[in-house]
């Protein structure tokens, strides 16, 4: 069984990924690593794991392990994801992995040094869902793809929470607006040539709170908006001349709503739903990492569709200080 350390006790590690891991057909749980002494072993004792590092590097020198997922704070991702590449391990960095596209040319770097596998946790991109969406735009069902509209918002003033700690990588931003994105990227294999944008900011934390984008594709526009102190929604519509195309619970699959994807037909009269019961894309994305090390030639999310999705971010923030249309 592929064996996976933990580089933090984070709550996306408690609440999903490791639950992911322990359910999946590839691998296990053999260590969990803290900043200090304690939270590593409650951690391991709740989840019957084998090896508790009081320090992240102490994990990393460790043999017990072949791959680290590293969920720490947004603003340490690229350096422990170096760190841990530099260690010969394989590395599933939480998403946003960089607050700035150039910052993921020095893990780019590392990964070919030491001949290992970095990717970003972008779990979505291994759902069975966008893999259908990415299907129907292909063949053709909607026609020609012209407009593309995705919200995501929650609402969280919690000052503690990291998500609203600018020093730590908070932000609407680099936590949700990286999805939007990153599935209109994956599913039409196209990157996006400019925007135009408004952010607005939260006058105690100075994070981005809400933000209103519109990308041009060739061919076709990505419009989102999204915040994190409206009320919550998820939403992600392809429309195109022929069709269009509904993601149910684009983001938090799972947890916000049911699985589905609805293709519509031109003139509204019929619709086509397609469902997806009882998949955990984490758990998607932790069989096909391992697999992928394995040598299966599965597709894995690239730290250089990490770098083109994170300068399309770079350009939003740019474009809204500078209120006019720019390049990504």
């Amino acid at each position: 069984m592929f064996r996976w350390g933990i580089l933090s006790t984070a709550k996306i590690a408690r609440d999903q990924v490791v639950p992911a891991i322990m359910q999946s057909e590839t691998g296990i749980v053999t260590a969990v690593a803290s900043r200090r002494p304690g939270p590593a072993a409650d951690f391991a004792r709740r989840f019957n794991i084998a090896h508790a590092f009081d320090s992240y590097e102490a994990m990393l020198d460790s043999d017990a392990i072949d791959a680290v997922y590293v969920p720490t704070v947004t603003s340490t991702h690229v350096e422990w994801a170096i760190k841990a590449a530099k260690a010969g391990k394989h590395v599933l960095v939480e998403k946003p992995l960089a607050l700035k596209a150039e910052d993921i040319d020095p893990v780019i770097a590392a990964r070919d040094a030491a001949g290992v596998v970095v990717s970003e946790a972008f779990m979505v991109t291994y759902h069975p869902q966008w893999l259908k969406v990415r299907a129907l735009i292909a063949e053709g069902a909607i026609g020609t793809l012209r407009m593309v509209q995705g919200a995501f918002s929650y609402f969280n003033r919690d000052g503690s929470n990291m998500r609203n700690v600018a020093d730590l990588g908070g932000g609407a931003l680099p936590d949700i607006g990286v999805y939007p994105t990153v599935v209109t990227r994956f599913v039409t294999g196209q990157e996006p040539r400019d925007v135009v944008a408004t952010i607005d900011f939260d006058a105690k934390f100075g994070t981005d709170i809400f933000a209103n984008a519109t990308m041009r594709f060739d061919g076709f526009d990505l419009g989102f908006y999204l915040g994190t102190q409206l009320a919550q929604r998820q939403s992600m519509v392809f429309h195109g001349d022929k069709g269009f195309i509904e993601v149910q619970t684009p983001f938090n699959a799972g947890l916000y709503d049911s699985d589905r994807v609805t293709l519509h037909g031109a003139d509204h009269r019929e619709a086509q739903i397609f469902a997806f019961p009882g998949v955990n894309q984490y758990q998607c994305q932790v069989d096909a990492f391992a697999r992928h090390v394995a040598g299966s030639g599965e597709a894995l999310f690239t730290l250089e569709s990490s770098r083109a999705n994170q300068r399309a971010i770079d350009a939003v923030y740019r474009a809204a200080e500078s209120g006019e249309r720019t390049r990504v």
